[in-house]
């Protein structure tokens, strides 16, 4: 049977050595998430510069194999097969983190945990508890949002305003405790502290007596985070200009191996 031209393409390899129809594939996945999970064909073609032909070739295929769904109204939203990836990445990358929580409980002494943004929400994807008896609220698994929290500061300190104030719209700005930041413009001023500082601080908000340090993860392959947690009284000031080059050096260093997981 007769190759077409456009098929012929699809499938050649690319400028980097892979094939090019998959790295078009992953491309449009990534779109589609970056738009909120649901598009029309039009609106790929236009960001991602593809002719309408071959993001449709693409597109049957994704639905085919479970990775994306067509809607009643003929738009494509993220399939429920990506789930389970997601899920199964998620546990991975917390599993190549513990080393390097474990280096951060060493050095501070105090839990270390590792969080991703998981849409309007942060997840607990690793941790590796202080030698200290004190249980904090922080656990692998555990879903918070984002604006009580060091971690979910960090990951949202470089995001546009206007996607922040969206996002805290959706998900309101429920008080943990009484030193949470409960309006937009407070957790803004935040962000702002965020990337004068380097490192973001939950400063009882969460829970009261809690104290934590955050930092992003630069140039991780998903937004991501790790922090240190523990009390008030033992995560002071004078402490946190002890933690944070140890925070920032060992996020430096796991970004670095994460780079390397997946050698050319």
């Amino acid at each position: 049977m007769p190759t077409s031209s456009a098929s012929t393409t699809d499938s050649a390899k690319s400028a980097s050595g892979g094939v090019q129809s998959l790295e078009r594939a992953f491309d449009l996945l990534e779109r589609m998430a970056d738009a909120g999970g649901e598009v029309g064909l039009s609106e790929l073609s236009a960001s991602s510069g593809l002719p309408l032909p071959t993001i449709h070739r693409l597109m049957r295929t994704l639905v085919a194999c479970g990775y994306v769904r067509q809607q009643s109204n003929r738009r494509y939203a993220l399939g429920p097969r990506l789930i389970r990836l997601g899920e199964s990445a998620s546990r991975l990358l917390g599993t190549w983190a513990r080393p390097y929580l474990a280096r951060l409980v060493e050095e501070t002494g105090e839990t270390a945990n590792m969080a991703l943004l998981d849409g309007d929400e942060i997840v607990y994807v690793a941790q590796v508890p202080s030698k200290h008896s004190m249980r904090m609220f922080t656990e692998v698994g555990r879903r918070v949002l984002p604006h009580s929290t060091g971690v979910g500061k960090a990951l949202l300190a470089n995001t546009p305003d206007a996607e922040v104030r969206a996002l805290l719209s959706r998900t309101g700005m429920p008080a943990a405790t009484e030193k949470t930041i409960t309006t937009a413009d407070g957790f803004l001023a935040a962000l702002d502290d965020v990337r004068r500082t380097g490192y973001a601080v939950d400063d009882n908000e969460q829970e009261i007596g809690v104290r934590c340090l955050a930092v992003s993860v630069p140039d991780s392959p998903t937004a991501a985070a790790i922090s240190i947690s523990g009390p008030a009284g033992r995560v002071t000031e004078a402490a946190t200009e002890r933690i944070v080059p140890v925070l920032q050096q060992i996020a430096q260093e796991l970004s670095e191996a994460l780079a390397t997981q997946n050698p050319a």
